[in-house]
């Protein structure tokens, strides 16, 4: 059985409850608050940066050209493809390069992205892959799953996110990055998946933190 496949076998109750959430319902059918919309995209666009970072970190770990040259990639698809929606919708809610420069990601936000560095700095090429997969993996999915409603993607405000992860572009890239985590995890020992299945796992517990962070506009209990 190929790696991803295993991975997403452990976490497919997670990813099923990702799509009825308030947060992804919202989306759905067009009746999530603008304000809880927008704290998402400014938290979202400072998560970026630092995914961007461990795609960075990537390129140093990388084994061979190839792959630098792939995670080269995901550096430019990030900060140009998946910001530049971001940027359009900034506009349209009036999120000024300021507001973003002046905002602190959520404790939510911090304590996801630090786990996903920690695990990549501290880990080889396939425990960074796998800590980002769950975000451009998920992220299709949920895409795929919002668009089975025909109006959704139709929506005026939210359709263009909906289009964004249900893209050409955007699906190869993700196939990609499942392809080279199968190669390089076919050798994989029993002690060695069990592994890389916890980091899969937390990293898909954090998803959806971060979508429960977002519709409570980073209110909670700790924050």
């Amino acid at each position: 059985m190929k790696l991803s496949k295993v991975l997403y076998d452990s976490v497919e109750d997670i990813w099923n409850s990702y799509n009825e959430h308030p947060f992804v319902k919202g989306i759905e059918n067009g009746e999530l608050d603008l304000e809880k919309f927008k704290y998402y995209m400014i938290q979202d666009y400072i998560y970026l940066l630092d995914y961007s970072k461990i795609f960075a970190l990537g390129i140093v770990k990388a084994p061979n050209e190839e792959i630098m040259r792939f995670f080269a990639e995901l550096v430019h698809s990030t900060l140009n493809f998946e910001m530049g929606v971001h940027k359009k919708y900034m506009e349209r809610l009036n999120i000024t390069s300021d507001i973003i420069k002046n905002s602190k990601p959520s404790l939510s936000n911090t304590s996801y992205t630090n786990y996903m560095l920690w695990v990549s700095q501290n880990g080889d090429i396939l425990d960074l892959l796998v800590s980002v997969l769950s975000c451009s993996w998920s992220y299709k999915v949920i895409a795929d799953k919002i668009n089975n409603n025909s109006l959704a993607k139709e929506n005026e405000f939210f359709g263009e996110w909906i289009n964004g992860y249900i893209s050409k572009e955007y699906e190869e890239c993700n196939n990609k990055l499942i392809d080279l985590v199968d190669k390089l995890g076919e050798q994989c020992s029993d002690t060695r998946i069990n592994t890389l299945k916890t980091i899969f796992i937390n990293c898909s517990k954090y998803e959806y933190m971060f979508w429960d962070m977002s519709y409570n506009n980073g209110q909670t209990y700790v924050e």
